[in-house]
């Protein structure tokens, strides 16, 4: 099967993964590269399964209903509008032919085979995936928190929870079981999504006369001795107490041992049953980056230099979550797979492309740290950015201003900000749509096929 080419006289750019560092080095590209694209001496495929790219600070707003969810993501085609976007699976990366095996969207209902896309320059973008654990029953009734799905399904969970509870007035331990969520992984993600999404519980149950909020039973667990580390030892005691004050259980140097059934089983010996479990301990490396032939470290990212090209493999470049970057203004380790990073090694990585295109030198990726910040709910946050710790609701601004000023498109940026200038007058809305999840039920319904309701 010959490999598609873009065209037969062009340098063929090819990006696989639309996330943050896939899109915002093809948006940097098309803006460096406007003439030679114009002229045909360049082409830029990006490749994703998704055709948006999803801002993932924003998701526990979307997931709280602070934010549309739509307004978390940024459509590629209409960011990279000089780029060609297919929309498939990359199943294989063969550098040594210089070709990425795509599964097209759709083949597996279409019966549409694999095919075979050739490059000169290859960046590989894939990022990361929930880093799971042979837990039993986690991946039975677990769910991770990385994408907008998630996050819509997960606001959908937990007003259906709370639809569980109030419908069951009479059967304790059904009430007890729906009203108790459980997050593991103290990290950006776990706190934030179970801060955001405590708070619209804890806003919803208004509406819910035979709900007490006292009877909700929110906990973290996290197997370290530390939350949020990101944000200093200061800071994360703080958020702790903080969240404790909230009612909300902080279980640290604890693991989760089993949650069969969804009853959670937890290392200091307490088991209790539990209708919402989330994973947030921890990524590792797309899968994909195993079906390839290009350079891996012992934690399967792939080995990067400092100028983000990827050792011992010509044309080929790799920034994000999937790569091992060194980290060169710090301990001599390598940079953490965070967004800031990603954005950042994005316009690096992007420029020296270019360089190479023109004949330059290229530059290594050297950051500054500007610090962290995290939103635990509406007028609540936690930052060290500079070193200034902040807390409250000045931080809670200041996580918002900044990845408001990261979100890609004028567009989104408008669209937040009316999201956000609407939440000052009304309430959040407390309706949980988890019928989209099964679409057709009604159809099948008035076809007469049994529904097990």
């Amino acid at each position: 099967m010959p490999a598609e080419r873009a065209a037969e006289t062009a340098k063929h750019i090819v990006i696989v993964g639309g996330g943050y560092v896939g899109m915002y080095t093809a948006l940097r590209l098309q803006k460096k590269l406007r003439s030679e694209l114009r002229r045909g001496e360049v082409a830029i495929t990006v490749i994703d399964p998704q055709s948006y790219m999803t801002y993932q600070p924003f998701l526990p707003e979307a997931a709280a209903g602070n934010l549309e969810p739509r307004h978390v993501v940024a459509p590629l085609r209409r960011v990279l509008k000089r780029c060609r976007i297919l929309n498939g699976f990359v199943t294989r990366i063969d550098h040594a032919s210089r070709t990425v095996t795509v599964r097209p969207a759709g083949a597996h209902s279409t019966g549409v085979p694999p095919r075979r896309v050739g490059y000169d320059l290859l960046v590989v973008a894939l990022g990361s995936v929930s880093r799971t654990l042979p837990i039993p029953g986690l991946a039975e009734c677990g769910i991770g928190f990385k994408t907008v799905e998630e996050a819509i399904f997960l606001r959908n969970h937990v007003l259906h929870q709370l639809d569980i509870a109030a419908s069951n007035p009479d059967d304790e331990a059904v009430r007890r079981r729906a009203l108790t969520f459980v997050f593991v992984g103290a990290g950006f993600a776990g706190i934030e999504a179970l801060a955001e999404l405590e708070d619209m519980a804890r806003d919803a149950v208004r509406w819910y006369p035979n709900i007490d909020p006292g009877e909700m039973r929110w906990m973290m667990v996290e197997a370290t001795d530390r939350i949020l580390p990101e944000v200093g030892p200061e800071m994360g005691r703080w958020t702790a107490e903080a969240l404790r004050r909230r009612g909300i259980e902080v279980k640290l140097e604890t693991l989760l041992k089993s949650a069969e059934n969804r009853r959670i089983v937890l290392s200091d010996g307490e088991e209790f049953d539990a209708g919402t479990l989330v994973w947030t301990a921890g990524v590792k490396p797309h899968p994909v980056v195993r079906e390839s032939d290009l350079p891996l470290d012992d934690k399967g990212r792939i080995k990067a230099t400092a100028e983000l090209t990827v050792e011992g493999a010509e044309g080929v470049y790799a920034a994000g979550d999937n790569a091992a970057v060194p980290d060169l203004t710090d301990t001599g380790d390598f940079t953490a797979p965070n967004a800031q990073h990603a954005v950042r090694q994005a316009k690096r990585l992007a420029d020296n492309i270019v360089a190479d295109l023109r004949g330059k030198t290229r530059k290594p990726y050297v950051h500054s740290y500007v610090g962290s910040v995290a939103g635990l709910g509406l007028h609540k946050g936690v930052a060290n950015v500079y070193g200034v710790k902040l807390r409250g609701i000045l931080a809670w601004l200041m996580h918002r201003t900044y990845h408001l000023s990261r979100m890609p498109t004028v567009n989104r940026k408008f669209r937040i900000t009316v999201d956000w200038t609407l939440a000052l007058f009304f309430r959040r809305e407390i309706v949980s749509l988890g019928e989209l999840e099964r679409p057709r039920q009604e159809f099948e319904l008035a076809a007469g096929r049994r529904q097990d309701l």
